[in-house]
């Protein structure tokens, strides 16, 4: 009887570490029609690192309808994307060494998933935006990305 309650609480004392855990990723999806699933993520201040996963649910190639994510502050936003172009494909539509860019993930394409952490530290006041950088994307992929 002791053992069961013994085990009893060590499972409802493990749960909210485990719920928490759940609150520091974000699974975001991205698709043929240049559209993200999501317009707003919110990332927990009390997270170390919080990691957006990305999935293409299109069926289109990489160098055609490639998706990657991109974290910036917003006022950042259009520099860091028209520098991104410039530095094209093999560098994931991201200036090499941007200081601007908080994180980015590759360029993706249908059925593909890849993944991003982004150190919460980094993270001030914001605003911040995510989006897309392939080249024309983030007029339709692009959202808030809120620290809470």
């Amino acid at each position: 009887m002791i053992r069961k309650l013994i085990v009893t609480a060590a499972l409802v004392l493990a749960a909210p570490v485990a719920a928490h855990a759940a609150d520091c990723s974000v699974d975001l999806e991205g698709n043929d029609a240049m559209k993200f699933n999501k317009s707003a993520i919110e990332v927990p201040k009390s997270c170390k690192d919080f990691t957006i996963n990305l999935k293409h649910t299109g069926k289109m190639a990489r160098n055609v309808m490639g998706h990657n994510v991109v974290v910036s502050a917003t006022s950042d936003m259009s520099g860091v994307n028209s520098d991104g172009v410039k530095a094209g494909l093999p560098n994931d539509y991201i200036k090499p060494d941007d200081a601007r860019v908080i994180a980015h993930s590759k360029v993706i394409g249908g059925g593909e998933t890849t993944s991003v952490k982004i150190p919460v530290a980094k993270l001030g006041a914001g605003p911040y935006s995510f989006f897309c950088s392939f080249p024309g994307h983030a007029a339709l992929m692009k959202g808030t990305l809120t620290v809470k």
